[in-house]
């Protein structure tokens, strides 16, 4: 359970999930449009970017307080978890053991184990905030990247992983998103400003028509 910096830092991008990235991006317009499909993974587009990986190491400067503390806690964790899993491990191994009668172990050791969740976001807390920070910052470049990447490769349809079967490496142009990005933003903050949230700024760019208009 010990996290190392690396870990610490991706554990805190896998909320790269919950940023909005376009599922679909209408083609530029093309002469001559040739049907081209593509494959692109958008996230990894955004963590390999320039501006994220400097971010990166930024964090591992500015925020190193608490990736230390962080790191130091979970290793103290992990030696107070192992006397509940020893105790539930021989529980289950008891002749006759049910479900029922390893209960008590076993719930003791997942309420040891939340609440050490629980303290890890704590003390993540301020790395995690700035991760988010940056990743929203270069995924609101996204959608231009991609146009910019699909007009140089001459590609009207891209999809992502998990739609597809089979490809050629040559199909994915998640690098070329990569390079686009990198002349968009070529840089990022890791200092969010004072009461940011996840998600303000793509909640501030909803479209307005959701409001009833007057008349």
């Amino acid at each position: 359970m010990t996290f190392s910096t690396k870990t610490l830092l991706k554990s805190a991008a896998l909320g790269l999930a919950a940023v909005s990235v376009p599922a679909l991006v209408t083609a530029p317009a093309s002469a001559q449009s040739r049907l081209g499909v593509a494959m692109a993974n958008y996230e990894a587009a955004i963590v390999k970017s320039q501006a994220y990986q400097t971010a990166v190491t930024q964090m591992k400067t500015t925020y190193k307080a608490d990736i230390d503390a962080s790191n130091a806690r979970a290793t103290a964790l992990q030696a107070e978890l192992k006397p509940l899993v020893d105790a539930y491990n021989a529980a289950v191994q008891q002749p006759g053991a049910t479900p029922a009668s390893v209960q008590p172990q076993a719930q003791a050791l997942q309420n040891k184990q939340q609440a050490s969740q629980q303290e890890i976001a704590r003390l993540q807390q301020r790395v995690t905030l700035a991760t988010r920070y940056v990743e929203e910052q270069v995924a609101a470049k996204l959608n231009d990247a991609i146009k910019s990447a699909m007009k140089s490769k001459k590609v009207d349809l891209v999809l992502q992983p998990q739609a597809i079967v089979a490809r050629e490496p040559y199909v994915d142009i998640t690098d070329d998103i990569v390079l686009e990005l990198n002349k968009l933003i070529p840089s990022a903050s890791i200092t969010p400003p004072a009461g940011w949230q996840p998600g303000q700024e793509q909640q501030a760019q909803q479209p307005a028509a959701a409001q009833p208009s007057g008349r």
